[in-house]
């Protein structure tokens, strides 16, 4: 059976390239332990392989249907739901006093790395819910805390982010939906929201949107929108009534085909009502936490579908014999499994360089978020969220475009079939692709990067990530890595920092276009060095394990380093230069 994700490698990412039990000294962590850490390993593994992996395809072969104003799902999501919600899944990492179990991020994200390879549109769900109730947990009133929280912490019920218009996709500036002030607590809301996961099911009784909307007389753009909760039905008295929240439509995808996207209609009866969360006008800044933690979700979905194409592939590759080696010319010898032909090995080391190698990005991000939250020294804590914040657009985007690229690899390695839909690679290949839109798509969190993140601070971030490399490039050093492979992570390094600067001053002096044209590109080549300095973390970290094992982790990382590291410079160069190709393109010439 496929194992979704490779248990020895998460051991080695968690105990010798993190250290995890290190943050059981932190006072949040304190009721934890290594032994902790693997039940909570162990029971998401088995649910993963044992519930969710066996009713992958079947949900994929029977997207939701609207009827009579409701959105059916799959009736094998029902039973998933319960598990999920009995295991904790949903308040693993929050605090005993809202039901959770408080694990750190870093062992959380790792366990659900598995759900989603087993079946990520039924840890869809989960994960949205968990979301909708950290927001109202972190910015919501007691009365909102005890009416929206709880249910949905204990899976009662399900949330969603509900931003997207139709009129302005992912800009959020344009957001009309509008909220009425009323003299009973609530708002009455109105508008259209369009692509919304989960928006409606019927999995639990009941729906809680986290709505961006403007009040009546709000300023324009972003500093006029607000929060609030609307839930699929209400409270009167002793009754639960529809809340005027309607689907106008289930959105057909390509893949995450048992998660339903709905377009919602708010208020058509001028009956919609909404409770605020947070501040007026706050809206915004407080959707950014659940933005954020919902890009590395994203991150991790993205990793854990190319993670399972992977090994599916690996064993197809292990299991098929056709064709025989380079230079044998008799026919009458026998055909030799596929991973005998160095082609196909070359594809499936790329495969792992970017599954593993985004995988660890992941998990060292989620550190970086435990220490940023938890850590009792503030230094601690505020190197780690500028860190964390750097981090956050290369982890969402690197393994959703790269993993596209390793799930394509897997389709390629079993050929003929791997087009088909008797096989499952194809499956994951579409599922993957929305991995680059959800969230901010690929060109968003590009400006976000170099039009934010790396300049923020007079560049404090880019200081921390550079002292950060060259840590554990010196690290690696001493383990006795290859010093060749480590000045390469050194030299291209210090490319990136150089030309960020340079950048920077593009933008400082009004000159936008020179400095963001290429932001995409930039995005790029941070991401190889981010996954280079993961590979050479990984292979300092590697000794002491079984002999296998740690030829498997240098392969790799001789890979990545030799064979992605070099692109960087290329794509300097197209960010250092402002290549015009397409700036200086007149739309009508196309």
């Amino acid at each position: 059976m496929n194992p979704l994700v490779s248990d020895r490698f998460v051991d080695f990412l968690l105990y010798d390239v993190l250290d995890a039990p290190s943050l059981t000294t932190l006072p949040a962590f304190a009721d934890h332990e290594r032994e902790t850490f693997d039940l909570w390993l162990g029971a998401c593994r088995r649910l993963a392989r044992e519930v969710l992996f066996p009713t992958y395809r079947v949900m994929d072969e029977a997207p939701p249907r609207l009827e009579h104003g409701q959105v059916h799902v799959h009736p094998a999501m029902r039973a998933i739901w319960k598990e999920l919600a009995e295991l904790g899944v949903i308040a693993s990492t929050r605090p005993a006093s809202v039901g959770g179990q408080q694990l750190p991020l870093t062992v959380s994200t790792l366990a659900s790395a598995y759900l989603m390879a087993g079946n990520l549109s039924a840890y869809g769900y989960a994960g949205l819910t968990t979301g909708a109730a950290h927001l109202i947990e972190a910015f919501g009133d007691a009365w909102t805390k005890e009416t929206f929280m709880a249910p949905l912490y204990e899976g009662r019920w399900t949330g969603t982010m509900t931003l997207t218009e139709p009129q302005a996709g992912s800009s959020l500036a344009d957001v009309q939906t509008r909220a009425t002030r009323t003299d009973q607590g609530h708002f009455l809301l109105r508008g259209a929201k369009v692509f919304i996961s989960g928006g409606d099911h019927d999995v639990t009784d009941n729906v809680v949107h986290l709505v961006l909307a403007r009040i009546d007389g709000a300023p324009a753009g972003t500093k006029g929108i607000s929060l609030f909760a609307v839930p699929k039905r209400r409270r009167e008295g002793d009754a639960w009534v529809d809340n005027d929240v309607s689907i106008s439509g289930v959105i057909h995808k390509i893949g995450w085909k048992g998660l339903p996207s709905v377009a919602l209609a708010l208020g058509d009866r001028n009956d919609c009502h909404g409770w605020l969360i947070g501040a007026e006008n706050s809206g915004l800044r407080c959707m950014f936490q659940m933005m954020n933690e919902a890009r590395l979700m994203v991150g991790v979905n993205a990793t854990a579908t190319a993670s399972v194409a992977f090994h599916e592939s690996l064993a197809y590759a292990r299991e098929r014999t056709q064709g025989r080696p380079l230079g044998v010319v008799d026919a009458t010898t026998p055909p030799v499994p596929l991973i005998e032909h160095p082609d196909v090995r070359r594809m499936l080391l790329r495969q792992k360089a970017i599954v593993e190698g985004a995988l660890c990005l992941l998990a060292t991000s989620a550190k970086y978020a435990d220490l940023a939250e938890h850590a009792t020294d503030p230094a601690v804590r505020e190197r780690s969220r500028l860190l964390l914040d750097l981090l956050t657009p290369m982890a969402k985007s690197f393994p959703a475009e790269y993993g596209f690229e390793s799930n394509a690899l897997a389709v390629q390695i079993h050929g003929g079939y791997g087009y088909s839909s008797e096989y499952l690679p194809e499956s994951w290949l579409r599922d993957q692709k929305l991995n680059s839109i959800h969230e901010g798509t690929t060109g968003i969190q590009s400006l976000d990067l170099l039009g934010r993140k790396v300049v923020a601070g007079g560049g404090a971030a880019m200081m921390a990530w550079r002292e950060e490399i060259l840590s554990d490039c010196a690290r690696a050093d001493e383990a006795g890595v290859d010093r060749a492979r480590t000045q390469s992570v050194r030299d291209a390094l210090e490319r990136v920092v150089a030309l960020t600067g340079a950048l920077g001053a593009r933008g400082m002096k009004g000159d936008v276009n020179g400095m963001l044209a290429h932001s995409a590109d930039y995005l790029q080549l941070a991401s190889i060095l981010a996954v280079a300095w993961m590979w050479t973390r990984m292979r300092a970290a590697v000794a002491g394990r079984d002999e296998a094992f740690a030829r498997a982790i240098d392969r790799a990382a001789m890979y990545w380093i030799a064979t992605e590291v070099p692109r960087i410079e290329v794509l300097a160069r197209l960010c250092e230069s402002a290549e015009p190709s397409y700036l200086g393109l007149d739309p009508a010439d196309l």
